[in-house]
C-alpha cells in the first residue's frame, strides 16, 4: 500500500494514582480532521502501581513501563514507529507527590522518560495535567465519541449539532474527582471556566476537580476518622466494611498521605484493629462527615465552598463511578430509589456472605465496595447537587464506540491539532469526488432506464398496431 495511506497511530499513557495504563489509537492517514475516525486498538495495564508509588525506586517507574511498550511495538508496524507521537500524563497521584516532595516527582519523571525514550516512537514529553485539564480532556473525548461537537451529513458538509446535545463529564480517579458540563449560565469563578473553540464554535464550559476526593484516598480519610474518633484506643469499628472483617493498619500507612491529616502526631509503629460492623446508615453518616456542603449565601456551590453552576443536561459518568455501580448492575438507568436499596442490601451483609456471592472480586476490592458505592451516591447527589430527576440524567459507562471514556483520548486530539479550532469546509476531497462520481453513475443510470423502457414501450406500441 501506498505510504500516504497506511493509518496512523498514537499512544499515551495514563499514569494515574493506583495504576497506569497505555492507550493505543489508529485513525486513517486522509482524515481531514474528521470527528469520531479515531478507534481505540489496544489498551494495556502497566503492571504494579501508579508512578507515584515509586517516589523512592525511581527506575521501578520507568522498568514498569515496559511490557506495555513491548506490546505497543507488536501493534504499530516497524516503519511507522517513528512517527508515531507518544504522551505520557500524569494526574492527581502525581500531584499529590509534587506537593510532598517536588525533588521525588522530578526523578519518577526523568526515569519514565528514559525508558520510553529506549523506544523507536516520536516521545512528546511526560507532564503532570492540571485538574482543569483533566475535566477538560474527559469532557472533550465523550462529545468527540458521540459526535455531538461537530458531525458529518450524507452530503459531505460538517454541520453542528444543537448546544441541548453537549453531554457533561464525570470523572473519578483514585486521588481526585471531575466535574465538566457546559451550563446554562454564565461561569461567576473564572477559576471554574475552560474556553475551547472546537471545529468553530466556542465552548465555556464549567470544570473543577477535586484533589484528595479520589476514591483511594476518600477511604484513607474515612479511615482516618474513624480513627480519630477513637483515638485513645487501637480499635477501630469500620461502618462501611462488610460484618465479620477483621485487619491490622499501622499509623504510618494510614497518615502516609497529604490528604490525611492527623489531629496528633501518633506514634508510626501503633497497630490499629479495624473491625467491620456493616451498617449502611452509618457507613453514609461517615462518608458525608469528609464534606463541608453548606455554601455561602450568596452563591451555588458543590461542596468545600467551591462554585458550581446547577447541573444541567445529560451526563456521561466513567472510571471509578462505573465501576463502583458496575459489579452491583446498577449502570443500567435504574431509579435512584432501586439503586440506593440494592446499595443498603449489599452493606448490610456480612464478609461470610460477600465472599460468596463474589468469588471472583479481589479481597480489597471487595472490603471496599460498600464504602465506595455509598461514596459515589454521595458525591454526586449531595456534593454535584443532582436528584432524584436528574440521577436519570447520568449515563455510566466505560466506553463509547468500543473507546475507553477518560481523558487520554482528548489529550491525543488536541496535541496532535487533530481536532481543529475552525470548522472544516467539507469531507476530504477524495471522498466528496466519490460522492460526486456516484450521484452522476445514478443519474446516468436513471437516464438509461428511462431510455429503456421508452422504448420498450414504443416497440409494444408499434407491435400491437400492425397486429391490428
Amino acid at each position: 500500500p501506498c505510504p500516504l495511506c497506511l493509518p496512523q497511530y498514537g499512544l499515551v499513557f495514563d499514569a494515574g494514582s493506583t495504576h497506569t495504563a497505555l492507550y493505543i489509537y489508529r485513525w486513517p492517514a486522509d482524515k481531514e480532521n474528521g470527528t469520531g475516525i479515531v478507534s481505540q486498538v489496544e489498551a494495556c495495564t502497566v503492571p504494579g502501581p501508579g508512578i507515584s508509588s515509586y517516589a523512592d525506586s525511581p527506575a521501578g517507574a520507568g522498568a514498569s513501563l515496559k511490557p506495555c511498550l513491548d506490546k505497543a511495538m507488536k501493534i504499530v508496524p516497524a516503519e511507522q514507529q517513528r512517527e508515531t507521537p507518544t504522551y505520557l500524563g500524569a494526574t492527581a497521584g502525581m500531584r499529590l507527590l509534587r506537593e510532598q516532595n517536588s525533588t521525588k516527582a522530578e526523578q519518577v519523571f526523568a526515569e519514565v522518560a528514559k525508558a520510553i525514550g529506549e523506544y523507536p516512537v516520536d516521545f512528546r514529553g511526560a507532564r503532570i495535567l492540571t485538574g482543569n485539564e483533566e475535566g477538560s480532556f474527559g469532557w472533550i473525548t465523550v462529545n468527540y465519541l458521540l459526535e455531538t461537537l461537530v458531525k458529518c451529513s450524507f452530503t459531505g458538509e460538517w454541520t453542528h449539532p444543537p448546544a441541548q446535545d453537549v453531554v457533561g463529564a464525570l470523572d473519578l480517579g483514585g486521588a481526585s474527582t471531575q466535574i465538566t458540563f457546559l451550563p446554562g449560565t454564565a461561569i461567576d469563578d473564572s477559576s471554574t471556566r475552560t474556553l475551547l473553540r472546537l471545529y468553530g464554535t466556542n465552548y465555556s464550559i464549567y470544570t473543577h476537580s477535586y484533589l484528595c476526593y479520589g476514591q483511594k484516598q476518600v477511604l484513607k480519610m474515612l479511615l482516618a476518622s474513624l480513627h480519630q474518633v477513637t483515638t485513645s484506643s487501637l480499635q477501630v469499628s469500620h461502618p462501611c466494611y462488610p460484618k465479620g472483617y477483621q485487619e491490622n493498619v499501622t499509623t504510618a500507612e494510614l497518615y502516609d498521605s497529604p490528604c490525611v491529616r492527623a489531629l496528633s502526631t501518633p506514634s508510626p509503629t501503633w497497630v490499629l484493629t479495624v473491625t467491620g460492623t456493616g451498617d449502611p446508615a452509618a457507613c453514609s453518616a461517615a462518608i458525608q462527615k469528609l464534606f463541608n456542603f453548606s455554601c455561602g449565601a450568596s452563591r451555588t456551590c458543590g461542596f468545600n465552598g467551591v462554585y458550581q453552576p446547577p447541573v444541567r443536561g445529560q451526563f456521561f459518568a466513567f472510571s471509578g463511578l462505573y465501576h463502583n455501580l458496575h459489579f452491583l448492575n446498577l449502570t443500567g438507568g435504574m431509579s435512584l430509589s432501586s439503586v440506593n436499596a440494592t446499595i443498603e442490601q449489599f452493606c448490610n451483609s456480612s464478609w461470610e456472605k460477600v465472599q460468596k456471592d463474589f468469588p471472583t472480586m479481589n479481597r480489597t476490592q471487595l472490603r471496599d465496595a460498600c464504602g465506595a458505592s455509598s461514596y459515589t451516591l454521595t458525591l454526586l447527589l449531595q456534593g454535584f447537587k443532582f436528584n432524584h430527576t436528574t440521577w436519570l440524567n447520568i449515563h455510566f459507562v466505560r466506553q463509547v464506540t468500543n473507546v475507553d471514556v477518560g481523558w487520554t483520548l482528548g489529550y491525543m486530539l488536541n496535541l496532535t491539532n487533530m481536532i481543529p479550532s475552525e470548522n472544516p469546509q467539507r469531507v476530504v476531497g477524495l471522498q466528496r469526488s466519490k460522492w460526486i462520481a456516484a450521484s452522476v453513475l445514478l443519474a446516468v443510470m436513471l437516464i438509461l432506464i428511462f431510455c429503456l423502457l421508452t422504448v420498450m414501450c414504443l416497440q409494444k406500441n408499434s407491435f400491437d398496431y400492425e397486429r391490428l
